[in-house]
């Protein structure tokens, strides 16, 4: 055996797709840990693009709304302003939604710490109505994990249900919180997502950072037909 080859364990897993999941628990649990969330490079302070898109939804306020890769994010507490009451937030970091946690403090919140490209908690969950994802799924650069994503998402999206996917534009960055990322556009997001879901809504928008970077995104809004 090479010693660049992978040991299968019990489990039946990759012993490097176990080490590689650690090390994005690390990443991710030290990046929350480094600094304040608002000074993280994907803070959002204008939840604009977003709300604008789950308005269009136009759900009701018992409607299931999954936030992949919450983080500490305030969209949430926007949620519950809106009345929201179905709401899950899920990351792979547990730090990240600890912090989210003691700052919300509500009973409408399910707090799910999972990797959603080896998802087991994720799996357990059914019947979303709004699926919303900013700067995750262009993390994902090998494509066993974006059919992964994918997979989990058509699984567990209801029909009629909506999905708002944000992620760098093809003007983005090739690389976020020191990790490489692939870029979209709207076409290649309908694509992954394939026939059964309509684009309804895509607009660019151009983040800035709390340093003041600027980072290009693309905003889009499907929803489930069949």
């Amino acid at each position: 055996m090479s010693e660049n080859s992978c040991n299968i364990n019990d489990k039946g897993q990759s012993c490097c797709s176990s080490n590689q999941n650690e090390n994005l628990i690390s990443h991710w649990n030290d990046a929350y840990n480094s600094k304040p969330s608002e000074k993280l490079g994907w803070f959002e302070i204008d939840l604009s693009p977003t709300l604008k898109l789950i308005n269009q939804a136009g759900l009701d306020k018992s409607a299931r709304i999954i936030n992949i890769g919450a983080g500490n994010t305030t969209l949430i507490d926007e949620l519950l302003n809106q009345k929201y009451k179905n709401i899950v937030a899920t990351d792979i970091s547990s730090v990240a939604l600890n912090k989210l946690d003691s700052r919300v403090q509500s009973g409408f919140v399910n707090y799910i710490v999972d990797d959603i490209t080896q998802p087991k908690k994720l799996n357990l969950i059914t019947n979303v109505d709004l699926w919303i994802d900013r700067a995750v799924l262009h993390f994902f650069t090998e494509e066993k994990d974006q059919k992964t994503y994918f997979d989990l998402l058509k699984e567990k999206v209801t029909v009629g249900g909506y999905v708002i996917l944000a992620q760098f534009n093809l003007d983005g960055a090739l690389k976020c919180s020191g990790l490489p990322v692939k870029r979209y556009n709207q076409e290649m997001l309908s694509n992954q997502l394939g026939n059964d879901f309509e684009l309804v809504d895509y607009f660019n928008h151009t983040y800035t950072m709390p340093s003041g970077d600027q980072r290009p995104y693309v905003y889009t809004l499907f929803k489930r037909k069949s």
